[in-house]
Formats: C-alpha cells, structure tokens, sequence
C-alpha cells in the first residue's frame, strides 16, 4: 500500500472524528481569538467533528481575496475563510479522501445560508497537493494558500512547495501549520502507519523545510508561532525516542529577489492600526511584534516583505536601500565578530599589502 493509500485509509476509514486520534499533533489549536470562535460557531458539527488540523490557519486581511487550501478534509478551515474572505471572495478546497470530500460537500449549502450568501463561494476538488497541475489551476491565480497539518503527510514535500509557489499571485502569501522535527525521523518510521497517520512519521527536520522551502522559490520563510507538542501515548512515545516534534506556523511569501540573509539598510515600519480585527498589535512573525504608532527598524527583507504584498496599506515605509549598514540586528554573521585568532603576518615586518599576507 503506498502512503498516499495508507493515508487515505487513516483519514477516511480509522478515524471517525478527532476523539480516535492517539496524540495531539494533529489537534492543537493555539488560542482563538473572539472573531474567529464567531465564525466557527457557524460551522456545522460533522464538519468540525472530522477536523484533524494542528494549528489555526486564518491569516489577516482576507476581504475579498481567492485561497486555496491544501488538504481541505471535511473543510472546516475553507468554510471559516469563506466567511472571512466574504461573498465576493473565492475558497477552494483539494483532497484525496472521498470520505472527507463527502462531508465538505454535503454542507456547501448549509454554510452559503449560515453566512447569507445568494451563491456559495466555495468549491472542493479531489485530488492530491504535490500533482495541483492535474487540476488545471492557472498559474498566478491565488491570493492565499493555507494548509492544516497535511504537508507532513504528503511524500512529496518539494513537489507541494513547488507548486504552491506557482500558483501563488505575485506577493502572494502561503500561510500554513503542520509538524516539525529537531531531528531527521529514521527512515524506519516514516513507514509506520499509525506515526504517520498522526503527522509524526512525515514530520520534517525543521532545517531541512528552511531550505526546501527556499529552493522551491520562497526565499525567506517566517515562523509565525510553534509549541512543542505531547506525546503521552506510551507505545508512541516508546518508538520515537528523544525526536522532538512541534506544531509551527510559518508564512511564505512570493516575493523575487529577497537576499539570502537580514541586511541593515536603517529602514522602518509604523503600523497604522488598519488591519481588522488587530487594531493595537499586529504580529507578522515570532520577532515582529507590530505596535500601531511605533516606528521599528526592520531588515531589508521585512520592509519589501510587508512593502510588497496585500499589507502595504497598512503601514508608513521610512528609508530606503541607498545605504547599507552590514547585517541586521542578532543575526550579525560577520567572522571579524567572533573570537579572534592569530594573525598571520609578523608583529614587526607588516607587508605593504592590504591585506597583510599578501
């Protein structure tokens, strides 16, 4: 049985809601904010009963924008976003399992009702995230791509990255949870059906996502929060070891020509307050914590990163890339700044060279 087969077979026949579930990687949402427990209020039951995702995936700014969600399941996260993105946006679900798809489809027109629609604007398709180019999607056509803790289940993890990247709009952003390793997983237990099943097997090495995600074109990835997760099954926990595994969120930009590391060009942000629901504190990732008012230096990359995709709006850009200061902040790389060791040309003959073994 391939994994792709296994998966389904998990998914669509072992678990019949997130009570089978033998750990909690694959069931851990952060803390929700008020607007979002509204909208989820509206979903219906079967469809949050077969919800199996690790992390909430409703980024900011939404309004009318088209987003597309990898590994749909039974579309508890399409149908929260379609809330979101209003009627005149689009979601569009994809996944492999026929017993998921049927419960997303059996309630399209309860949700356009819930939500006052004259029309849904919401759509799923079969098929699997590493193959999006047998679903005849155009390239440059989604604003969004969100995923809930289906990547690491996929045998093809580049393949995703890749093609997300090439259907995401130019700007566009790829904002996703799933499941992370300190540690390679032994190839002996990706095969594991159960560790695979519960988003252990497939985890990824962190390290190893940080560059997969980079060749496939997102050039900076940002981790937006994580928690490590519980592993209390005793069997589970037995198999596994010392790997550690955390639930994360990341965000993904398609944004050209970003450099390879943070630059100080003395470049700032001030966040205006404008974005919904974050009217004090917008936090873009783990390190930047926006307050509305407050002018913060910001690296290169961060200031085209919110300069050049849907967040612009909603901030003054100061500086610009005229002058360059060396690396940013803590992630100063420079060799002169670490422990100094023996020079190689004499203390008493200097060469006249500038470099002094010339």
């Amino acid at each position: 049985m391939s994994v792709q087969d296994e998966v389904k077979n998990y998914y669509g026949d072992v678990l019949q809601n997130s009570e089978d579930l033998k750990t909690d990687a694959c069931c851990t949402d952060t803390a929700m904010p008020s607007y979002l427990k509204r909208v989820l209020s509206q979903v219906h039951e079967e469809v949050l009963n077969r919800y199996y995702g690790c992390g909430l995936v409703a980024p900011e700014q939404l309004k009318g924008l088209r987003i597309l969600d990898l590994g749909s399941g039974s579309g508890r996260d399409c149908y929260a976003l379609s809330a979101l993105v209003g009627e005149e946006g689009y979601v569009v679900g994809v996944d492999m399992t026929d017993a998921q798809l049927e419960v997303a489809n059996r309630h399209i027109d309860y949700h356009r009702m819930q939500f006052g629609y004259a029309k849904s604007n919401v759509e799923f398709h079969k098929g699997y995230i590493e193959k999006l180019d047998e679903l005849g999607f155009a390239d440059d056509s989604f604003d969004i791509i969100v995923s809930n803790c289906v990547i690491n289940l996929s045998p093809d993890k580049e393949a995703v990255l890749k093609q997300a990247y090439r259907l995401l709009k130019p700007g566009g952003e790829m904002y996703f949870s799933d499941v992370y390793s300190d540690r390679r997983v032994p190839v002996e237990l990706t095969s594991d059906p159960v560790l695979y099943g519960e988003c252990l097997g497939g985890a990824l090495y962190w390290n190893d996502f940080i560059n997969i995600a980079k060749q496939a074109g997102f050039s900076d990835p940002r981790l937006v929060e994580y928690r490590e997760l519980s592993i209390e099954n005793e069997t589970i926990k037995e198999k596994l070891g010392d790997i550690s595994f955390y639930s994360a969120t990341y965000r993904l930009f398609k944004i050209e020509c970003l450099e390879p590391t943070s630059e100080n060009y003395g470049q700032s942000v001030i966040y205006r307050g404008s974005l919904e629901h974050h009217p004090d504190v917008f936090v873009f990732d783990a390190n930047h914590s926006l307050v509305k008012g407050e002018a913060v230096a910001v690296s290169g990359n961060t200031y085209r990163l919110l300069k050049e995709s849907r967040f612009h709006q909603h901030f003054d850009f100061i500086g610009s890339l005229a002058r360059h200061l060396g690396t940013f902040g803590t992630n100063d790389a420079s060799p002169f700044k670490q422990r100094p060791v023996a020079a190689c040309c004499s203390e008493t003959k200097p060469t006249k060279s500038s470099g002094c073994c010339g």
